[in-house]
């Protein structure tokens, strides 16, 4: 009779290991049950036989076999939200509808296209065949499932409703995705004419300008200093000042393709990501539409994985290492050192002056009166609204902010051509009275 071992907690909530023996993983668990143990984890350990490698080997093999169809991917690709996202909601109907959770994966990993995510797919289904949790499985492969979804499934199994607890993380995901494409949507168009109107003026330095100068030259008329700077710009421009050895349209580019990847270099590094978030936060009108974001990130992650059933210290971790923003990270973290120490969690949330009064106050009425959860959602809705209200202000005062700095470069361009020109024109007429 195969051997079972087993992690569960006690009456009491104290962790408890063991063993059991059983026909199967259902029976295990029963006998388990029986002791007065909630199990968490229900393992069969492995007969170490020839017959019984043989057998392994073989499903490795057809394991890698099943990897290698789905395709190779990247090591530093992760699951695309979008299809995490349509994975949870699918696996929450189908725990809903009752079906077995191995059934349920194997599934959904058979109509998965190939891909990162049908590669995981199969692990997964491996390890819950083989007695894992569903947790310790998706723990297993964090290029899938990040530490909240872990805790969140693994909260879900402990409580036995993890048909419920995967559909609220599908929501929650579905409103965090809903969040980040609107502010990318309102982004694209500001950064679209940004970028069209640096290639149109750049084209008029190199080719359109030229050929003003080479009739200004011909006419031999006296440029004024405008026209005179704009000309020399025009040089750097397409490389034709005396000793240039880069054409300047290729520096101009060149920083347009290295700022976001220096960027991205100085918040890799631990100071340099946490002073970066200091300043975002201080810019004016981008910096409220960040707090916004965040705030509303934050709460509604917190007040998901207190929902489900997470210890608060371990929810406040969580929601700190998830926040995005290291200033916030280091104002939960002290958030969490007060709540182990015994104290509230509003009061240093409060001191870091992170958050507006309005948060802190129903924060703590949530502590009163029990309902944390409840009021953090209520919060991340109202801040969802503040956000998308926020991005319109931005995307307002970009449009007319754009259209200023555009109509100056164009207007400055023109005046510079047109001077000379009224210069020739006035000398002509002259000479021809």
């Amino acid at each position: 009779m195969p051997t079972f071992t087993y992690e569960a907690l006690n009456a009491a909530g104290k962790p408890q290991k063991g063993s059991v023996e059983a026909n199967s993983s259902d029976e295990a668990i029963q006998r388990i049950k029986a002791q007065g143990y909630f199990p968490t984890t229900v393992r069969e350990q492995k007969v170490k036989k020839g017959s019984g490698g043989g057998d392994s080997a073989k499903k490795k093999k057809k394991g890698g076999e099943e990897k290698s169809a789905a395709g190779f991917t990247m090591p530093f690709v992760k699951v695309k939200p979008k299809l995490l996202t349509l994975f949870t909601r699918q696996l929450s109907t189908l725990q809903d509808a009752g079906l077995p959770l191995l059934r349920s994966l194997q599934i959904l990993e058979s109509q998965m296209k190939p891909g990162l995510l049908k590669n995981i797919l199969i692990g997964v289904v491996e390890d819950v065949e083989g007695g894992a949790s569903l947790s310790d499985a998706f723990g297993k492969h964090p290029r899938g499932f990040n530490t909240l979804y872990v805790k969140m499934v693994h909260a879900g199994e402990i409580g036995g409703v993890l048909d419920i607890i995967l559909q609220r993380l599908s929501e929650f995901m579905e409103k965090s995705e809903r969040l980040k494409r609107r502010i990318k949507g309102a982004m694209i168009y500001p950064i679209g004419v940004v970028l069209f109107a640096i290639l149109i003026v750049t084209f008029i330095m190199w080719f359109i300008v030229p050929k003003f100068e080479e009739i200004f030259l011909d006419f031999g008329v006296a440029l004024p200093k405008i026209t005179t700077m704009l000309i020399e710009t025009s040089r750097w421009v397409a490389g034709s000042t005396p000793g240039q050895s880069v054409p300047g349209a290729i520096v101009i580019f060149g920083v347009l393709l290295t700022i976001p990847i220096f960027w991205k270099l100085i918040r890799s590094a631990g100071p340099g990501r946490a002073i970066t978030d200091w300043i975002l936060l201080k810019v004016p009108v981008l910096g409220t539409l960040i707090r916004k974001t965040v705030i509303a990130r934050f709460t509604r992650t917190l007040g998901t994985l207190i929902a489900a059933g997470v210890p608060i210290l371990e929810a406040v971790t969580i929601t700190a290492e998830t926040s995005g923003n290291a200033v916030f990270q280091k104002a939960l973290m002290r958030v969490h050192d007060s709540i182990r120490e015994g104290e509230t969690f509003a009061v240093p949330l409060r001191e870091s002056k992170t958050c507006d009064a309005i948060v802190v106050n129903m924060i703590d009425v949530g502590e009163e009166t029990g309902e944390m959860d409840t009021m953090l959602m209520k919060i991340a809705d109202n801040y969802d609204e503040e956000v998308d209200v926020a991005v319109s202000a931005l995307v307002s005062l970009l449009e007319p902010v754009m259209v200023i700095v555009i109509g100056v470069m164009v207007g400055t361009i023109v005046v510079a051509m047109f001077l000379p020109l009224v210069a020739m024109i006035e000398s002509l007429q002259g000479g021809g009275v």
